[in-house]
């Protein structure tokens, strides 16, 4: 659709910006993260920060005795955060997921679910 010059065109100043108004990120998305693949970008970064400090965060599992709530994305989105950026601070720090659920809360929520007790194990 052809955009018509209105008669408040001069008295408004906006920026310019060569960014799209729309992101169109459900089409965009997938090739991004294909180019990524294709590049190996994760372990890019890994060889890059070879040899420097190491900073591991261990990433526990989602939901291993309870629900998923909004306080499990925000987990996630925060130990990312501290990741990305101890990356870019020149440490080596992995993605590090530590999905132990052979825990106490997991036993006993196996347990419950099948009508037992530890005594009775």
């Amino acid at each position: 659709m052809p955009k018509t010059k209105s008669q408040y065109d001069s008295t408004l100043h906006l920026p310019k910006t060569l960014f799209e108004m729309r992101a169109g990120l459900p089409k965009k998305e997938p090739a991004m993260l294909e180019d990524w693949d294709k590049n190996d970008l994760y372990n890019q970064l890994m060889r890059h920060n070879e040899g420097k400090p190491l900073f591991v965060l261990h990433d526990g599992p989602p939901y291993a005795n309870g629900s998923i709530h909004m306080g499990t994305a925000l987990n996630k989105i925060i130990k990312d955060i501290i990741i990305r950026q101890k990356n870019m601070e020149g440490y080596k720090a992995p993605y590090v997921p530590g999905f132990d659920t052979h825990g106490l809360p997991i036993e006993l929520k196996a347990l419950s679910s099948v009508g037992s007790k530890k005594k009775d194990i």
